[in-house]
């Protein structure tokens, strides 16, 4: 059985993705509105594709 990796994608794939600035996407990381990121141990930030879909959705639910 072969389990699907779930993708890490930057800061950059996600506005891009989801069309917002770099300064909004801070300011929901700020308040705790956006999607839950991971921080690695190189400093990086990196968020999982389930969980930006996961918040899309909800975003959808609540619309």
């Amino acid at each position: 059985m072969t389990v699907a990796r779930d993708e890490m994608l930057t800061i950059s794939q996600v506005i891009e993705e989801i069309g917002v600035p770099l300064s909004t996407f801070y300011r929901w990381r700020q308040t705790r509105k956006g999607p839950k990121a991971i921080k690695l141990p190189n400093g990086s930030v990196r968020i999982r594709r389930s969980e930006l879909e996961r918040w899309i959705a909800a975003l959808e639910e609540a619309a």
